[in-house]
C-alpha cells in the first residue's frame, strides 16, 4: 500500500468532436414545409390534428441551427399570401354582410396568430430580439393592417359603412352595436394611429358637419328651451355611443364637436332669443331650462360668462327701474318687500338651476349693491321696513320666522354703501317704537341689534344699546318717584316719564308747546324730584314724542278713553272750556308748530271713526281758515279708542335734507380721525394715497367723497395736525 495522504485531483477537459456532424442539406427546407403546412391548417381550422409540441421543437431546431432568417421570412410570405386570399373574400361580401365577414375573418386571424405565436415562441425570444425584427403577433397585426384595412377595395368601403351606420343610428334606426364595437376595437388593436387616422378623424369631421346643419335647422324652428333639450339629447347620445362601441378617448373629441356646433356657435343667439331666451327663463322661473342652459354652456369657453353677463345686465336694468319708479317708491315697506322678493327669487334660481355657483352669487350681490345704492332713500326705506315688522308685522310669528326676516333685512343692509345713514334712521325709528311701547318683541329688537353689532362692530350699536338701558332706568326712576311722592300727588293725572340720555337718542328739535295746567303741575313736581336726586343734570321736555290717555264724555253720556299724542291731548283739553275754536286760536293757545298741528287736527277731525272733532268746512286738508268743534255725536263700539297722528311714513323733502345734513356733519370727525390714524403710522403720504386709505378704512360705514376728504385735510392743516411738504405740495407730513 502506498503511504497516506489526500487523493490526487483529476482535471476533466471537454474536447471538440474529432469528426464534424454534418446536417442534412435539405433539413431546413423539409422542416419549414412541415411548419408552413401547419400554418395553413391553422388558418383552415384544422389545428386539432396538429402536434404543437413537435411543431414547437421543429421551429426551435431551425432557430438553433441558424435558420431563423428562413423561418421568419417564410412566415411573413405565407401570412401575406393567406391575407391576400382573405382580402378577396371580404371584398366579395355584399351589403350588410361586409362588416360581418370582416369581423369573422379578423377573429379567425387573431386565433391563428395566437397559435402561430405559441409555435414560434423560441424564435420570438431569441432570433427576433437579437436581429431587431418585429415580434410574430405584431407582425400579424401589421400585415392585416397593410393587406386588409389599407386594401384599396376595403379601406374606403369600411369607413363609408361605419359612418353610414352611425348616421342611420343618429336618425333613429337601430344598428348592430356589438358588431360596431368589434370593428372599432379591431382598429384600436391595430394601433391608436390606425383608429385615429382611418376612422376617428373622418368621423369627427362628418359629425361636425352633421351637427352644424342640424343646429341651424333647430335654431330656426325651436324656441330656446326646446333647442337646449335637443342639444342635451344629442350630447347624451354621443356619450352613449362612445360607451357602447367607440374608444373612450373619442368621448372628449366628439362631445367637443357637438358643443362647438350646437352651443358655442349659437350661444349669443340662444340667450337673447325673443320670448324664450335667458331673460324670459329668469322671469318665468324656468328652473329646468335654466339648469339645462347652465350645464350645457359650462362645457364651452365663455359659456357661463355669457349667461352671467346677461343676467347681471338684466338684474341691473330691472333693479334700476324698481328703485327709480316714483309709483313704487310711494310705499317704503312694499318697496323693500319687492327687493326681498327679487332677491329670494334669484337666490332660488342660483341654488336650484346654477348649482349654487359662487360666481353667479357674486354677480347677483354686485347687481343688488349697484341698484340699491342708486336710490339714496334706500337706507331710510330699509329702516322703515324693519320698523313696520318690529311694530306689527311679526305678531304671532315664531322665533325662527323672526330670525329669517331679520337675516333677509341684514342681507340688504350689507349692500348699502351709506350704512351710517341707515343707523341714523334706525335710531329714530327705534326711539319711536320704544317710547310708544309699540315694539312687538324685545327679543326681536335685541336680535336685530346683535346682528348689526356683528356686521359693523360695537361702535355702531353702542347708542342703540344705551336706549334700552335708558328705558330700564326710567322704569326704576318712576317707581321711586311714586313711592316717595304719592301723598303729594293725590288724585291728579298720572305721569310716566322716560328719561333719555342726550347722546344715545336721536337729537330732536324741541318745539315750544303749552301744556294744560293740570299736566304742568305734575311735570314741575317730577322735575323737582329728579333734579333733587341727580345733581348737575338738566331736563328738557320732548312734548313731540309723548302720548296720553284721556277720558272723554260725548252725547247721551257715552264715555270713551282716548289714546292720543301729547299734542292731541293739548288740543282736546282746550275744548273743556269751549265748544268751538278756529285754527288760529288753537295755534295761539298751544304754540304747537304748524306742520305738527295740521297733522294733529287732521287725525282728530278728518279720520272716519276717529273724528272726535268736527271741522267746518269739511275737507280732507287743514287750512288756516278752518273752525273746529267738539263732536258730540261721536260714537264707537270700542271703549278705548286709539287716535293715531296722520304722519308721513317717509320723510318729507326738507326733513330728508336735514337728516342728510346731520349725516354729513357726523361724517366729518370720522374722516378726520381716519386721516390722523393713517398719517400717524405713515408720517408722510401723498394726497391720492390718503384718499385711497381713508376710503378703504371707512367703506364699511359709508363711501367718503374725495372732495370732503380734501376739505378735512385742509382743516387738519389749519389746526396744525398736518403740514404740506415744502418742496412737493402734493405730499403731507404728520405733525406730532
Amino acid at each position: 500500500m502506498s503511504g497516506g495522504g489526500p487523493p490526487r485531483k483529476r482535471n476533466f477537459k471537454i474536447e471538440e468532436f474529432k469528426n464534424r456532424v454534418e446536417l442534412d442539406p435539405k433539413y431546413a427546407e423539409r422542416t419549414w414545409k412541415v411548419l408552413e403546412h401547419a400554418i395553413h391548417e391553422i388558418y383552415n381550422h384544422n389545428a386539432s390534428g396538429l402536434s404543437f409540441e413537435e411543431l414547437y421543437r421543429s421551429a426551435y431546431n431551425m432557430v438553433l441551427h441558424k435558420y431563423g432568417e428562413k423561418l421568419y421570412g417564410g412566415l411573413e410570405s405565407t401570412m401575406t399570401r393567406r391575407l391576400k386570399e382573405i382580402s378577396r373574400s371580404i371584398e366579395a361580401a355584399q351589403g350588410g354582410l361586409f362588416l360581418e365577414e370582416l369581423n369573422t375573418k379578423w377573429m379567425d386571424h387573431n386565433k391563428a396568430l395566437q397559435m402561430i405565436r405559441d409555435i414560434l415562441m423560441y424564435m420570438d425570444r431569441t432570433y427576433v430580439r437579437s436581429s431587431h425584427r418585429t415580434p410574430v403577433h405584431e407582425l400579424g397585426l401589421n400585415l392585416w393592417r397593410d393587406h386588409i384595412i389599407h386594401s384599396p377595395m376595403i379601406h374606403s368601403r369600411l369607413l363609408d359603412t361605419l359612418l353610414d351606420l352611425i348616421h342611420r343610428e343618429r336618425m333613429g334606426e337601430v344598428i348592430n352595436r356589438g358588431l360596431m364595437r368589434s370593428i372599432t376595437k379591431m382598429l384600436m388593436d391595430l394601433g391608436p394611429a390606425v383608429y385615429q387616422d382611418d376612422f376617428e378623424k373622418p368621423f369627427l369631421e362628418v359629425s361636425a358637419s352633421f351637427y352644424s346643419g342640424e343646429s341651424q335647422e333647430f335654431i330656426e324652428c325651436c324656441d330656446c328651451g326646446n333647442y337646449l333639450k335637443k342639444s342635451e339629447r344629442r350630447l347624451n347620445e354621443e356619450m352613449d355611443r362612445v360607451s357602447h362601441y367607440l374608444d373612450a378617448g373619442s368621448e372628449a373629441k366628439i362631445t367637443s364637436a357637438v358643443e362647438k356646433e350646437m352651443i358655442a356657435n349659437h350661444m349669443h343667439r340662444l340667450v337673447h332669443m325673443e320670448n324664450s331666451g335667458l331673460v324670459n327663463m329668469l322671469i318665468d322661473d324656468k328652473y329646468d331650462d335654466l339648469a339645462r342652459m347652465y350645464n350645457l354652456f359650462r362645457r364651452v369657453t365663455d359659456g357661463l360668462l355669457t349667461i352671467r353677463n346677461l343676467m347681471t345686465s338684466y338684474l341691473r336694468e330691472t333693479g334700476k327701474q324698481l328703485v327709480t319708479d316714483p309709483e313704487k317708491l310711494k310705499d317704503p315697506v312694499e318697496f323693500v318687500q319687492r327687493l326681498l322678493n327679487e332677491k329670494d327669487k334669484h337666490d332660488k334660481i342660483i341654488n336650484v338651476a346654477f348649482g349654487n355657483d359662487k360666481t353667479f352669487q357674486n354677480a347677483l350681490n354686485s347687481s343688488f349693491e349697484y341698484f340699491i345704492n342708486l336710490n339714496n332713500r334706500s337706507p331710510e326705506f330699509i329702516s322703515l321696513y324693519v320698523d313696520d315688522k318690529l311694530r306689527k308685522g311679526l305678531k304671532g310669528a315664531t322665533e325662527e320666522d323672526v330670525e329669517v326676516i331679520l337675516d333677509k333685512v341684514m342681507m340688504l343692509f350689507r349692500y348699502l354703501q351709506e350704512k351710517d345713514v341707515f343707523e341714523k334712521y334706525y335710531k329714530q325709528h327705534l326711539a319711536k317704537r320704544l317710547l310708544s311701547g309699540k315694539t312687538v318683541s324685545d327679543d326681536a329688537e335685541r336680535s336685530m341689534i346683535v346682528k348689526l353689532k356683528t356686521e359693523c362692530g360695537y361702535q355702531f350699536t353702542s347708542k342703540l344699546e344705551g336706549m334700552f338701558t335708558d328705558m330700564k332706568t326710567s322704569q326704576d326712576t318712576m317707581q321711586d318717584f311714586y313711592a316717595k311722592k304719592s301723598e303729594e300727588l293725590g288724585d291728579g293725572p298720572t305721569l310716566d316719564v322716560h328719561i333719555l340720555t342726550t347722546g344715545s337718542w336721536p337729537t330732536q328739535p324741541c318745539p315750544p308747546c303749552n301744556l294744560p295746567p293740570e299736566i304742568l303741575t305734575i311735570c314741575d313736581k317730577f322735575r323737582s324730584y329728579y333734579l333733587g336726586t341727580h345733581s348737575g343734570r338738566r331736563l328738557t321736555w320732548q312734548t313731540n314724542m309723548g302720548t296720553a290717555d284721556i277720558k272723554a264724555t260725548f252725547g247721551k253720556g257715552q264715555k270713551h278713553e282716548l289714546n292720543v299724542s301729547t299734542y292731541q291731548m293739548c288740543v282736546l283739553m282746550l275744548f273743556n272750556s269751549t265748544d268751538g275754536l278756529t285754527y288760529k286760536d288753537i295755534e295761539q293757545y298751544t304754540e304747537i308748530p304748524a306742520s305738527d298741528l295740521k297733522r294733529c287736527l287732521q287725525s282728530l277731525a278728518c279720520v272716519k271713526g276717529k273724528n272726535v272733532l268736527r271741522k267746518e268746512p269739511m275737507s280732507k286738508d287743514i287750512s288756516e281758515d278752518d273752525t273746529f268743534y267738539f263732536n258730540d255725536k261721536f260714537t264707537s263700539k270700542l271703549v278705548k279708542v286709539k287716535i293715531g297722528t296722520v304722519v308721513a311714513q317717509k320723510e318729507s323733502e326738507p326733513e330728508k335734507q336735514e337728516t342728510r345734513q346731520r349725516v354729513e356733519e357726523d361724517r366729518k370727525p370720522q374722516i378726520e380721525a381716519a386721516i390722523v390714524r393713517i398719517m400717524k403710522s405713515r408720517r408722510v403720504l401723498d394726497h391720492n394715497s390718503i384718499v385711497a386709505e381713508v376710503t378703504k378704512q371707512l367703506q364699511a360705514r359709508f363711501l367718503p367723497n374725495p372732495v370732503v376728504i380734501k376739505k378735512r385735510i385742509e382743516s387738519l392743516i389749519e389746526r396744525e395736525f398736518l403740514e404740506r411738504d415744502k418742496t412737493d405740495r402734493k405730499l403731507y407730513r404728520y405733525l406730532a
